[in-house]
């Protein structure tokens, strides 16, 4: 099963684009882990002709520990920027531990987890770029008590090589999000079953 989207308004306009449509399709059929409530979004608009969002939330133990989106955009004309005709344009924000946001490495560590998670998942892609921001918040005066927090925030973009397949970079998001809010990798072979908060029902 897979986790539940909410239609987009428009995603089968008569006129678009066959690949773009098939591109949509993939990306709905994408698996996340229970904790990921993934649905969809109103898509940017004049970025390119095409385009299709989804937003997610990781919630454990009923706290949100990580959320964000993951835009794909498509010009049949091509982006000499992108190297291809689409594009998937990502970004996570995560809660994490004071003392990790001052580890010198935790910008290289960031942007693994994505590039493991798109290579984990044999998702292929071409001229990845992005950046990795940390934030770290500390109280003071009457406010001194309560605790800092820090925060860590991810944008990336990626041409995918197999368009057909978009639902492997969608799965690829999702565990990147699940790892930068700090879950563990689900052990290989351990199938994953979406709970029901989590599921996707057909096309509204």
């Amino acid at each position: 099963m897979a986790a539940r989207h909410e239609s987009n308004p428009g995603s089968g306009a008569a006129g678009t684009p066959r690949e773009f449509t098939a591109a949509v399709d993939s990306l709905r059929s994408a698996n996340f882990r229970p904790e990921v409530f993934c649905e969809e979004m109103p898509a940017p608009q004049r970025i390119a002709p095409y385009a299709t969002a989804l937003s997610a939330d990781v919630t454990v133990d009923d706290e949100e520990v990580a959320t964000g989106r993951l835009v794909v955009l498509h010009d049949p004309a091509g982006n000499d920027a992108w190297d291809g005709t689409f594009r998937c344009v990502a970004y996570c924000r995560a809660e994490i531990d004071n003392d990790i946001a001052t580890d010198p490495m935790l910008a290289d560590v960031g942007w693994l987890w994505l590039t493991d998670a798109l290579e984990g998942h044999g998702a292929e892609y071409v001229a990845a770029s992005g950046t990795v921001t940390r934030v770290a918040t500390e109280s003071f005066g009457s406010m001194a008590e309560e605790p800092g927090n820090a925060q860590i925030e991810i944008r990336a973009s990626w041409t995918p090589v197999d368009v057909a397949d978009l639902a492997s970079h969608a799965e690829a998001w999702g565990e990147f999000m699940c790892t930068a809010g700090g879950l563990e990798p689900v052990p290989e072979g351990v199938a994953v079953m979406p709970s029901r908060r989590g599921q996707r029902g057909g096309p509204g």
